[in-house]
């Protein structure tokens, strides 16, 4: 498998657990065992999934902007989901959760950083005369 096939895996990815935060929001939740957890909260960040996902997708020429999204929105996971293992009974699901997107921080990063050693200014590869890998 090459990185641009590892980050068209990671589109569809984006793409499957986005429909999820977004369709089914309440059941997350209670998997979790975050009760204050507000639906649109999670239809949001599903919503943010999916747009990722689709640039992934549709851009393939200019992935690594989009793939850079994916580990930044890890970030924002790992954060919501540290702050709720305080506060969540389930910890054991919680625990799960984390050491999922962690796993998916480590191959977004990865993927990233192999197409493009940072993340790109918007002008700054073609202005250069360089190509992503």
């Amino acid at each position: 498998m090459n990185i641009r096939q590892l980050a068209k895996g990671l589109g569809w990815l984006s793409i499957g657990v986005g429909l999820t935060e977004l369709m089914v929001p309440r059941a997350l939740a209670r998997f979790l065992g975050v009760k204050e957890a507000r639906p649109a909260l999670l239809r949001v960040s599903g919503l943010r999934e999916i747009a990722v996902g689709i640039g992934i997708l549709l851009s393939p020429a200019r992935v690594a902007p989009w793939v850079w999204a994916r580990v930044a929105g890890d970030v924002l996971d790992l954060v919501g989901l540290g702050r709720a293992l305080r506060h969540s009974p389930k910890k054991g699901s919680l625990g799960f959760a984390l050491s999922n997107v962690l796993a998916a921080t480590a191959v977004d990063a990865f993927c990233a950083r192999r197409l493009g050693s940072s993340p790109p200014e918007p002008h700054a590869r073609h202005s250069a005369g360089g190509a992503e890998a």
